[in-house]
């Protein structure tokens, strides 16, 4: 049985991430994607989501996040967002995007 305790929250994450190579954030706009540090922008169909991490607050409904894992042909990085009430309801462009990246999960990951 896990508790709490034993689990890991979305901070700890994110600051693994850099470690594995996924330290660059994509930000999701009108013409498409691009991560932090990059001129280059990909449409979801040129990514693909290759581990998703999802965090549900035990006690505030606005700890639930998720952290998308990303691949490029070029590059690697990640994508956090708040689900449920708290998402990012405020970039109409999100939703489209994110539905439309092909998953293709890496085991081990």
């Amino acid at each position: 049985m896990s508790t709490s305790k034993s689990m890991t929250t979305y901070s700890q994450v994110l600051n693994q991430l850099p470690a594995k190579g996924y330290g660059k954030e994509l930000t999701v706009k009108r013409a498409g994607g691009s991560f932090d540090g990059s001129d280059k922008i990909y449409q979801p169909e040129q990514l693909k989501i290759v581990k998703v991490y999802r965090f549900e607050g035990e006690s505030d409904p606005s700890d639930m996040a998720v952290i998308y894992l990303l691949h490029s042909a070029e590059e690697k990085g990640f994508l956090l967002n708040a689900y449920g009430t708290y998402s990012d309801m405020d970039n109409q462009y999100y939703d489209d995007f994110i539905k439309r990246v092909p998953i293709e999960e890496i085991e081990g990951m």
